[in-house]
C-alpha cells in the first residue's frame, strides 16, 4: 500500500471540503462526541450490570478509554512513520501521520462500538438468533446476502451503517465522517457471506448489503487490498491494528479492575496478576514495588498497577506494530497485535483464563445476558411480523405495534430487507434501561403512563 493514498478527507454523502480552524479528522471526533448514538453508549452494558452503588465501565466510559489508548498509539506511529519513511511521503502525507493520524485512531476508538445493541454480545446473539428461528418463515423474503446478514448479525457491520446510513428524514451520509475514520473500525472488511472463522479479517463481516455501495466508496478512497470482488473481501486498512490493539487493551484489564471494584475479583488475585505482567515488562521492579507500599487504599493500588499494565501493553503494540509494518502495509499480518504479545507472555495468558473464568461467566455477568438476550428477542418478535406486513394485510393490532416506532426507521417504500433493517436500527440503538422499559410495557409487566 502506498502512504500517501491510504487517508482521504473525504466524507461520506458527498459534502465538499469546508475551510475551518479544526483539522477534518478533529471534526470527525467531535462529531461522534455529539452524536446521539455515541451519547446512548452511557447506558449500554460493557461486562457488568450497571448498579447504582459501585460505578463501573459502561460502553461510553469504555470507548473514552480506548480512545485515550488509541490516539497515543496512534501519535507515536504516525512519528515512527514520518521518520522512517520520509522520503516515501510527500508534504501533505508528512503532516498527515505526524499531527494527524493521532487523531484518526482516536475518533475511529470512540465510535468502534456504536453499533453494539444493549445487554452486550447477548444483544447481537438475540438479534441473529431471531432470525436463525424463524427461518421457515422469514428466509424466502430475502435473497442469500440480505439473509445471511440477518442470521450472522454483527456490531461492527451495524457501526458502519449507524455512522453512515441516511435515515427517513435525515441527511445524506449519516455523520457524515471522513473515509479514513471509517476505514479504521472495519476489522473485518467483508460480506457476510465470506465470513469464514480462523482467518482474522474474515472472523465476522464489516458492512450490510444496504451499506455495500457505501463500503465499496470507502475502500477505493482509503485504497484498501482487495482480495475478492464476489464476494467482496478486501483486507484490514493499516490504521485497523492500532484501533483493535487500543480496544483489546483496554477490555483485557479494565475489566478485571472493574471486577476487584464489585468484589468479585480479589485484591490479592488482582494485584498479583497485575505485577507479574508490569514485573515483566519494567527494568525497575524495586520502584513499582515501593510505590505499592506508600498506597494504603487497595482501589487505588489496583489502579497504580491498572495503569502501569496499560502503559506496558502500548508500548509492546506499538514494538509489534513497528515490526510487523511491511507486513501489515501488505495487507499479510494474520494474528492481533495484543495476540502475537499473549503468545509470548504467559501472564497475559493467564489474565485472559482468570477473567474468562471468574469474571465472563460470573452469576451477575450471565443474568443480565439472559435477561438482555430475552428482551431482544421478543422486542424484534413485536415489530418485525408487523413491519413485513403489507399495508392491507395489517391488523389493529399490527398498526398499534408500528405507531411505537420513531419515523426514521420506518421504510415502508423500501424492500423487505431495508424495512427489517430499520427495525433493527431502533431496537439495536436501544439503551439497556429503554429496551427492558418497552419490553415490560409492550408485555402488560407495567402499565402506565412515562414520559
Amino acid at each position: 500500500m502506498n502512504l500517501n493514498q491510504i487517508f482521504t478527507n473525504q466524507r461520506t454523502g458527498n459534502n465538499p471540503h469546508t475551510r475551518a480552524s479544526r483539522t477534518d479528522f478533529q471534526r470527525d471526533f467531535d462529531r461522534i462526541i455529539f452524536s446521539s448514538a455515541f451519547r446512548r453508549l452511557q447506558n449500554k452494558t460493557q461486562v457488568f450490570p450497571l448498579p447504582g452503588s459501585v460505578f463501573v465501565h459502561n460502553r461510553l466510559t469504555h470507548s473514552l478509554e480506548v480512545s485515550s489508548v488509541g490516539r497515543s498509539l496512534g501519535s507515536i506511529i504516525g512519528e515512527f512513520i514520518t521518520d522512517n519513511f520520509q522520503s516515501d511521503l510527500n508534504e501533505d502525507s508528512k503532516s498527515f501521520y505526524l499531527h494527524n493520524l493521532g487523531n484518526v485512531i482516536a475518533a475511529a476508538c470512540l465510535c468502534h462500538d456504536v453499533g453494539n445493541p444493549a445487554f452486550g454480545h447477548s444483544g447481537e446473539d438475540a438479534i441473529a438468533s431471531y432470525f436463525e428461528k424463524n427461518e421457515k418463515d422469514l428466509k424466502p423474503k430475502f435473497n442469500e446476502k440480505e439473509w445471511a446478514d440477518l442470521v450472522n448479525f454483527e456490531g461492527n457491520a451495524n457501526a458502519i451503517r449507524v455512522l453512515a446510513h441516511q435515515q427517513q428524514g435525515k441527511d445524506a451520509g449519516g455523520s457524515q465522517l471522513t473515509m479514513t475514520t471509517l476505514a479504521s473500525i472495519a476489522k473485518y472488511p467483508c460480506e457476510a457471506i465470506a465470513k469464514e472463522k480462523g482467518i482474522i479479517h474474515r472472523k465476522k463481516f464489516g458492512f450490510f448489503q444496504n451499506e455495500k455501495d457505501t463500503f465499496l466508496e470507502i475502500a477505493k478512497a482509503t485504497n484498501l487490498i482487495s482480495e475478492s470482488e464476489e464476494p467482496h473481501i478486501f483486507k484490514r486498512h493499516p490504521f485497523v491494528w492500532l484501533v483493535e490493539a487500543a480496544d483489546d487493551i483496554c477490555y483485557n484489564i479494565i475489566d478485571m479492575e472493574d471486577a476487584h471494584r464489585l468484589g468479585i475479583v480479589s485484591t490479592a488475585d488482582c494485584k498479583n496478576l497485575f505485577f507479574e505482567l508490569v514485573k515483566s515488562e519494567t527494568d525497575d521492579v524495586n520502584k513499582v514495588k515501593r510505590k505499592l507500599d506508600s498506597i494504603s487504599n487497595e482501589n487505588e493500588k489496583i489502579s497504580y498497577l491498572r495503569a502501569k499494565v496499560i502503559n506496558a501493553l502500548i508500548n509492546n503494540s506499538i514494538e509489534n506494530y513497528k515490526l510487523n509494518f511491511n507486513t501489515i502495509l501488505e495487507g499479510k499480518l494474520d494474528k492481533a497485535l495484543l495476540d502475537i504479545y499473549k503468545s509470548e507472555n504467559k501472564t497475559l495468558q493467564d489474565i485472559e483464563s482468570f477473567s474468562i473464568e471468574k469474571i465472563y461467566n460470573h452469576k451477575a455477568v450471565v443474568e443480565i445476558e439472559n435477561a438482555g438476550y430475552n428482551v431482544m428477542y421478543e422486542l424484534l418478535d413485536h415489530f418485525i411480523p408487523s413491519i413485513l406486513k403489507s399495508k392491507d394485510e395489517r391488523k389493529s393490532y399490527d398498526k398499534m405495534a408500528l405507531k411505537l416506532l420513531p419515523n426514521q426507521f420506518i421504510y415502508e417504500d423500501g424492500t423487505d430487507y431495508q424495512r427489517v433493517l430499520g427495525v433493527i436500527d431502533f431496537v439495536s440503538g436501544m439503551t439497556d434501561n429503554y429496551a427492558t422499559d418497552l419490553y415490560r410495557k409492550i408485555k402488560g409487566i407495567e402499565i402506565g403512563m412515562t414520559m
